[in-house]
């Protein structure tokens, strides 16, 4: 611990330094004036003359004795005489000048000769000013005050100038100063380390910090730079990439201020270069280079490549499974503490001091790794960095998860001509390792971009075909398996394509579901299905109970606001909620069962029939079963055609208690032969749809098939 006496003898020392200071400035901040003459009387003039401006004076006799006071003491003006004997006054002046230059010590020669050598002589070798004699004491004043405010104003000058250099050493940053008139431009020290140039490297173009610009960011410079120049912008201020002598990028910000003349036209305009590279292409958590530097490496290694292509090298994408329900279940902390975890493990797999890491973002990170000798190591690396996660991660409270990577990669080739290529690649590779069940490497196939481009396609088309109306209904009715009577339809989704025809759902509606074009899709088909029930209760003999089936997405449940469509829909067409019945699968009920359930009941209560669909397939969860608010169950079509198996046939009758048993009515899907139809009825099924009676249809067709056997749809022969 401190003592008082120690901290007392601490703060009297701080005080006395202060103190020296402000002495030091007080006696730099008054003038003292050297007067140098042989003569007393000259002297004790010059003296009287100054002391009525409070300007201190110090005489001395001779110029030794002069020169003596000078390097013993700070004077801030020389009244020196020229004639004087030994050593005259030019002799003193040169000693002086030797030593000071007229900023730093003003000389003012007094001479008794008006001879214009002796001035021209005076001024060659220094002099500041000069008076005659007999001495003026006016005009002699005048020229004193006017030297002593000049070496004021330099001082001041150069002691901003000091300031200046050295907050911009402190602040690292690399001057530049570009006169637009002469096209020239100043480059500091600073600047030309910046760049890997000598500090007397000679360079004075534009072109050396123009050229230097990434062709990525030229335009964007170029625009910014016209705009400060034409004065619509009060400053420039930008970051842009500088290439080094190394060829090497660093991200640079750059700052300017033009200097304008009377018309306000720029003539010049100088600023600064700041190093921000290591806040651009550091990642914050893992300390890891992030994706621009990363492209950037890819990038300098496909140069080494094209220019020896031995030199071979490939990309790995990793990506953590599951990792969002980490971050759900423990927090984004313990995320966080994950993320650093596996950036660590990754790293201990690299044994190539060539290859780096990078956190290309989120949970994704991807791996630069350079062949030895040509080899092809990439799966060698990926199989590693698997087997490294083998064990479990601790995280913060002694808590500790298990964790697996899915990885792509793919290796230098002449497909690719960019980092951005094979990034490409290897995350397409990716995502087939993620389906081919995660937690293993998968090599990229350009089979794969093909099969990608498709989907893409898809899906762009997709979205185009909601815009533009091209989709159609077709209806398969479901009928009382005892008489053929329509009790109801299905409405099923058709794609109109412009070039391919008609187009099954089984084409499209895997990817409407992944993009989630399913909801505003589902929604379309809700409307058109019951605009098209109530048209047909108007024009034809339907039956009062008749309805119309709309399958449900999932993702209905959690972005569509279903119980608004439903309630919007009805009232839009006039619909009473016994014409209109929901199908959703037991696959998607479980995707968030409680929420599911609620909207379900919602609708349920609104009057609305809610069916289960594709039963015994998914979960067949009876915990779940007699929870769920439903009124139909339907028998998947894969237990009706194979119901030569007696198993399917005990299945289909144990179907048929249950549904029974819980008051529900029971629908067979698929349904193509008499036998089948037969076998049904006598497990108790009795309503059905399938190609026994018709294959899903056009409207105009439906409605005529049931006008025309009055809602019969006959078994065909």
């Amino acid at each position: 611990m401190e003592t008082t006496y120690q901290y007392s003898q601490r703060e009297q020392g701080t005080a006395a330094v202060v103190k020296r200071a402000r002495r030091r400035s007080s006696e730099a901040s008054s003038d003292r004036v050297l007067v140098v003459d042989d003569e007393q009387i000259n002297r004790t003039l010059l003296r009287r003359m100054l002391a009525r401006y409070d300007i201190e004076t110090v005489e001395a006799d001779s110029g030794e004795a002069a020169l003596e006071l000078i390097a013993e003491g700070d004077f801030s003006l020389v009244l020196l005489d020229i004639s004087m004997p030994n050593m005259d006054g030019f002799e003193v002046l040169m000693q002086i000048r030797s030593e000071q230059d007229e900023a730093a010590l003003p000389v003012i020669m007094v001479t008794a000769s008006d001879e214009r050598e002796q001035v021209i002589r005076a001024f060659d070798l220094g002099a500041n000013d000069y008076v005659n004699k007999p001495i003026d004491p006016g005009v002699t004043a005048a020229r004193v005050r006017t030297q002593l405010r000049l070496r004021a104003a330099q001082s001041a000058l150069r002691e901003s100038e000091q300031r200046y250099a050295l907050a911009a050493q402190g602040a690292n940053d690399g001057l530049w100063d570009w006169n637009l008139i002469t096209d020239e431009v100043y480059y500091s020290p600073r600047w030309k380390a910046m760049v890997g140039l000598a500090e007397n490297h000679p360079i004075d173009s534009p072109q050396e910090f123009l050229g230097r610009i990434h062709r990525d960011d030229f335009e964007r410079v170029e625009a910014e730079l016209d705009l400060h120049l034409t004065g619509e912008t009060p400053h420039f201020e930008m970051e842009l990439r500088i290439q080094r002598c190394d060829n090497s990028y660093r991200w640079m910000l750059c700052r300017g201020l033009a200097v304008r003349d009377q018309e306000q036209r720029a003539i010049r305009i100088a600023g600064s270069l700041t190093d921000v590279t290591e806040g651009k292409v550091a990642d914050a958590l893992t300390g890891l280079p992030n994706r621009l530097l990363f492209k950037e490496r890819v990038d300098r290694s496909f140069e080494q490549f094209r220019r020896s292509p031995v030199a071979h090298f490939s990309v790995l994408y990793l990506d953590i499974d599951n990792f969002k329900l980490v971050n759900d279940g423990f927090g984004h902390d313990a995320g966080d503490q994950l993320l650093i975890a596996v950036a660590r493990r990754i790293e201990s797999c690299l044994r190539n001091s060539d290859s780096i890491v990078s956190r290309i973002g989120g949970d994704e990170f991807a791996v630069l790794v350079k062949h030895v000798e040509g080899e092809d190591v990439s799966e060698l690396v990926a199989e590693r960095i698997i087997g490294s996660l083998d064990e479990p991660i601790k995280l913060s409270n002694d808590r500790e998860v298990f964790v697996t990577l899915s990885i792509g990669y793919s290796s230098v080739s002449d497909r690719c001509v960019g980092a951005q290529d094979l990034l490409r690649e290897a995350d397409t590779a990716m995502y087939q390792a993620k389906a081919q069940g995660k937690s293993c490497a998968c090599c990229y196939d350009p089979r794969m971009h093909q099969k990608v481009k498709a989907r893409l396609d898809l899906e762009n088309e997709l979205h185009r075909a909601i815009t533009s109306d091209e989709f159609v209904l077709h209806y398969q009715p479901i009928v009382n398996l005892e008489t053929g009577q329509a009790l109801g339809a299905e409405a099923l989704v058709r794609w109109c394509h412009a070039e391919r025809g008609m187009v099954p759902p089984n084409d499209f509606i895997s990817t409407a579901e992944e993009t989630g074009l399913i909801v505003p899709l589902g929604r379309w088909v809700m409307d058109e299905a019951c605009r098209q029930l109530a048209e047909w209760k108007k024009t034809a003999r339907l039956p009062e109970e008749f309805w119309v089936a709309v399958n449900l997405s999932p993702r209905q449940f959690h972005r569509g606001q279903l119980v608004e469509t439903v309630d919007e829909v009805l009232k839009k067409h006039q619909l009473d909620t016994v014409g209109l019945r929901l199908e959703v699968t037991e696959s998607g009920i479980m995707v968030d069962a409680d929420k599911t359930t609620k909207i379900l009941a919602a609708i349920r209560d609104r009057g609305v029939q809610i069916s289960l669909d594709d039963f015994g397939t998914g979960y067949s969860s009876l915990a779940y079963l007699h929870r769920l608010p439903l009124d139909t169950i339907k028998i998947d079509r894969s237990f009706v055609l194979n119901m030569e198996h007696k198993s399917n046939i005990a299945i289909i009758k144990a179907i048929t208690g249950l549904s029974a048993g819980l008051d529900l009515q029971l629908v067979a899907e698929g349904v193509e032969t008499a036998a089948q139809r037969q076998k049904l009825l006598e497990a108790g099924c009795t309503i059905g749809q399938g190609y026994l009676f018709s294959r899903p249809v056009e409207a105009s067709e439906f409605i005529s098939a049931m006008e025309n056997n009055a809602g019969v749809w006959p078994a065909p022969a």
